[in-house]
């Protein structure tokens, strides 16, 4: 699976202003909303009911939120690297700065899975991380994004 199957330039946003996780969550549903023709409401109830059984913040900076939805047809991303890092409650307590919304439809089973350690296998690379950061557009940050996927294939 190719991060290009997963996220596309229009899903790419470079500088979300927001100050808490819960609005970060509803910003990433009104993106994913536009981009899919899925409910923005039902993408964000689908994300708060995930964080409820633990944070998806995995550490470094890091969140990977994800949710189904049986009215999804494919599985799709948002990558946003954020303005400033805001509490996410991730495992090691650090802020998070980059957040990659994953949405697949409830019968992706194993695709699913696959797609989200794609992503983390991606986003704990140190060099990829430190080029996402220094990115400052949509075009530089989608550049790093599938520059990458050669070396880190599913």
């Amino acid at each position: 699976m190719l991060l290009t199957d997963l996220i596309t330039p229009e899903a790419v946003v470079p500088s979300l202003k927001v100050n808490t996780k819960k609005h970060a969550l509803q910003e990433l549903s009104d993106r994913a909303a536009l981009i899919s023709g899925l409910d923005a409401r039902e993408i964000f109830d689908a994300l708060l009911q995930r964080e409820r059984l633990g944070s998806t913040g995995i550490g470094e900076g890091i969140a990977i939120p994800h949710g189904k939805l049986a009215k999804a047809n494919s599985i799709f991303g948002i990558f946003a690297r954020l303005a400033r890092p805001i509490d996410f409650h991730s495992l090691d307590g650090a802020p998070v700065d980059l957040i990659c919304l994953l949405i697949a439809p409830e019968k992706a089973g194993a695709d699913h899975l696959k797609a989200l350690a794609r992503l983390a296998r991606m986003l704990r690379d140190p060099k990829i991380t430190s080029k996402l950061r220094a990115a400052r557009d949509v075009s530089a940050l989608y550049a790093v994004l599938i520059g990458e996927t050669a070396s880190h294939a599913a």
